[in-house]
């Protein structure tokens, strides 16, 4: 039996959730729903979900509270629903650990397409095949990165990151010892030409060394900060 992606559609107005269920359904993705931040909350801790679509302004725990507490636990893929001119949430969204936003009023057939394109980025890897010949690896040392299938391993033990996390990691990865300004890697890892706070990129860069340093801190250590300039991928540290 194909699977099929469970998605938890959250925002407090019914009719915004009615239109993205019977679009995403048409996909034959199973929906569930969440009409406030605590609801959602409790269920994104209880379940597995593929993916999160969430609204930023609910009364209550708004949007990005709710993905602040969720990212303590989880790394569900998440996707931000904000108002047009909320660019301050947005950058609070990517702050706290969203993988993507989209901009209200938006095309229902836009959202689609989206969220296609982040599940395929989604690192989760239980559904992926894995005995497959695998082509796109990145080895440092204790350090693996499978692009094909977006799983990262530290000493075989396996590195549970969102899909901003992984994209992130493998875009330095990808350049070993090239210094990569923060302007540059919001502009080609969050895909943005927006002027936007800079700590996004400093607070995916301390997230993803926390994670790392679980298991191993010489791998940690391998994301270098470059004083006034950046960050860098120090593959000599592998």
């Amino acid at each position: 039996m194909e699977y099929k992606p469970t998605l938890l559609v959250v925002d407090d107005e019914e009719r915004i959730r009615r239109l993205l269920r019977m679009y995403l359904e048409r996909e034959e993705y199973q929906i569930e729903e969440a009409s406030n931040g605590e609801e959602a909350l409790e269920l994104a801790l209880a379940k597995e979900y593929d993916l999160i679509l969430l609204d930023v302004m609910m009364p209550g725990m708004d949007g990005v509270e709710m993905c602040q507490e969720l990212r303590k636990k989880k790394a569900t893929p998440v996707m931000m629903l904000t108002a047009k001119g909320e660019e301050a949430n947005r950058v609070q969204g990517f702050e706290v650990g969203a993988d993507d936003y989209i901009v209200k009023p938006f095309s229902p057939r836009e959202v689609v397409l989206r969220v296609k394109a982040l599940l395929r980025r989604a690192s989760a890897t239980k559904f992926l095949q894995t005995d497959t010949q695998t082509k796109d690896v990145l080895v440092f040392g204790p350090l693996t990165i499978d692009n094909d299938a977006h799983r990262v391993t530290v000493d075989k033990t396996e590195i549970s990151l969102t899909p901003k996390e992984y994209e992130l990691l493998f875009y330095l990865a990808q350049s070993p010892d090239k210094v990569f300004s923060r302007e540059q890697l919001l502009k080609d890892v969050w895909n943005y030409e927006f002027f936007g706070d800079l700590r996004t990129v400093d607070t995916h860069v301390k997230r993803l060394r926390e994670k790392l340093n679980r298991v191993s801190p010489e791998v940690a250590a391998i994301i270098s900060t470059v004083w006034g300039v950046g960050y860098k991928f120090e593959a000599t540290r592998g």
